[in-house]
């Protein structure tokens, strides 16, 4: 486990130090984002537009991270054991892409229809069965939605077969 947090402890110095505009967390066994970390990156929070917590075993992300990491472009947490995100997630002003595949989601998160930047929505490998089409109808920037291996209910499956002004990615049987 030390190793575990010597490697986060020293990833965050390098984004720091280097005053990139990435943050990259995946596969440090995480099961959740370190407070310790709000404090460290402070001072450059505003730049990281990235932020790369694939494979890591989290089930929650606090509000505190959207409310800290406001320029958020793009989010990556797939693979891990998410079941919800925080409502703070709405509120992304500049995200344009999240990655969420291979989580525990049973439920589409539906704050994320309130990001008017959000492109691209990867929910892959979930447990997800309905879908807000109105509302994913109505993002203005939505392009892709990547919603294959999911039970999706046969209604909804029947309503994908309508055209969407984005692409959609289902797992054809």
């Amino acid at each position: 486990m030390a190793e575990a947090v010597a490697n986060v402890a020293r990833r965050i110095n390098a984004t720091v130090e280097e005053g990139k505009d990435s943050l990259d967390l995946s596969n440090c066994q995480l099961i959740s984002f370190p407070d310790g970390v709000f404090k460290v990156l402070r001072t450059v929070s505003e730049n990281i537009s990235i932020v790369t917590l694939a494979d890591n075993k989290m089930k929650a992300i606090s509000s505190k991270f959207f409310s800290t990491f406001t320029q958020l472009r793009e989010l990556d947490l797939q693979g891990n054991i998410f079941t919800k995100l925080p409502d703070e997630v709405g509120e992304m002003e500049h995200l344009t892409s999240i990655n969420l595949a291979n989580n525990s989601f049973s439920i589409f998160p539906e704050k994320l229809t309130e990001i008017a930047t959000l492109e691209r929505i990867d929910l892959e490998g979930n447990s997800i069965t309905e879908l807000p089409l109105e509302k994913l109808s109505a993002m203005p920037a939505l392009k892709w939605l990547n919603i294959k291996s999911n039970p999706l209910s046969s209604s909804i499956q029947s309503a994908l077969q309508s055209p969407y002004n984005f692409e959609i990615l289902l797992t054809t049987e």
